[in-house]
């Protein structure tokens, strides 16, 4: 076989030696394993001379990066979210709003005059009394189970008077509420009694009932939202007690908000824990068909600090804007153990959400 010839005897040319001791150099399977002398020859200038010109034979080439790879994360990365927007757009603008604990309404869900609920977690709450829910009546202590389910109702009743009468709620005197009070239980007789005229952080009204100043605020629409339930078991002397745990909605505006404007709205809301027993007459001085407070606990957010005036007061405008400075505290949180009142004179509570 001659030097430079295929088994054939068929020569090659010096560019077809060129690709061929390439290859070779780069591991191809097919390399000769002696080399010709004209092989040798070609594979010195290699060597010493670089392909076209431009650099060495052996010389470092950075690698390129991969484009492909990256172009193609990112499309499907895109393709993704395009997906997401399609079937869960609500979502994304919440995403892109802020955390719902975070704000006390989502950029763009403000409430209106039509929709005064809008934005809040209380938009799919019961309206009115059906937010209240009532346990099935079983015979307890000294009562039937018939007269188990008369005290619920009544209990009922007196949550529904104190926190969703509309009279109640301009600032009117409570008086059907208070009827079913036993008129005997003197603490409370005598926070009655001062309360509505001289209001302190002791004999407040708002310990036990929802007023607003019609000169200052007035609610927007007829509809309260509400989240509670009652529960009962057998307290002291056998005495039914009944615990009642309600959070109450209320939408509000200024007094002088035109009925159809677009004035501002501000979302006050009030979760009570208030403890009754219905005594056993037998055992305690007590009139039938009343029942003796044993608690009564409340909190409230976006209903005014400072110094007892017996209403809530909601902040509007610059008030508003002072109270976001105050602690931060969820209202809707009802795992949390309802504390006493609201805040001090120096302090106000901002509601994570309204």
């Amino acid at each position: 076989m001659g030097a430079g010839t295929e088994p054939d005897g068929s020569s090659r040319s010096d560019e077809e030696w060129e690709r061929f001791l390439r290859e070779s150099v780069a591991g191809a399977a097919d390399a000769p394993t002696e080399p010709s002398a004209r092989a040798r020859e070609v594979t010195g200038r290699l060597r010493t001379e670089p392909p076209n010109g431009s650099e060495a034979w052996r010389g470092y080439t950075p690698a390129r990066p991969a484009r492909r790879t990256g172009w193609y994360l990112v499309g499907l990365l895109v393709s993704l979210a395009l997906l997401v927007v399609a079937f869960v757009p609500g979502r994304v603008v919440d995403l892109f709003a802020g955390d719902d604990h975070a704000a006390p309404a989502k950029a763009g869900r403000n409430p209106t005059m039509d929709e005064p609920f809008r934005g809040s977690p209380a938009a799919d709450w019961a309206s009115g009394a059906a937010g209240i829910t009532v346990p099935e009546a079983r015979a307890v202590g000294w009562m039937s189970a018939a007269q188990v389910e008369q005290a619920l109702a009544r209990s009922r009743d007196f949550i529904v008077t104190s926190g969703l009468d509309r009279g109640v709620l301009r600032g009117e005197r409570p008086e059907q509420a208070i009827a079913l009070i036993n008129p005997h239980q003197k603490d409370v007789q005598d926070l009655l009694k001062t309360a509505f005229q001289t209001p302190t952080e002791k004999n407040d009204p708002l310990l036990l009932f929802s007023r607003f100043q019609p000169s200052r605020s007035q609610l927007v629409g007829d509809v309260v939202k509400t989240k509670g339930q009652l529960t009962y078991r057998e307290g002291e002397r056998g005495a039914l007690q009944v615990t009642a745990d309600v959070t109450f909605v209320y939408p509000v505006t200024r007094a002088d908000a035109g009925a159809g404007g677009d004035g501002e709205i501000v979302r006050t809301i009030v979760r009570r824990e208030l403890v009754l027993s219905w005594d056993d007459p037998d055992k305690v001085t007590t009139q039938p068909g009343t029942f003796s407070i044993v608690s009564y606990k409340y909190d409230m957010t976006n209903g005014g600090c400072g110094a007892p005036t017996g209403y809530l007061t909601p902040p509007f405008g610059d008030e508003r804007r002072a109270d976001e400075a105050g602690e931060e505290v969820d209202p809707y949180d009802r795992d949390a153990p309802v504390a006493q009142g609201g805040f001090g004179a120096d302090e106000c509570g901002r509601a994570t959400r309204s």
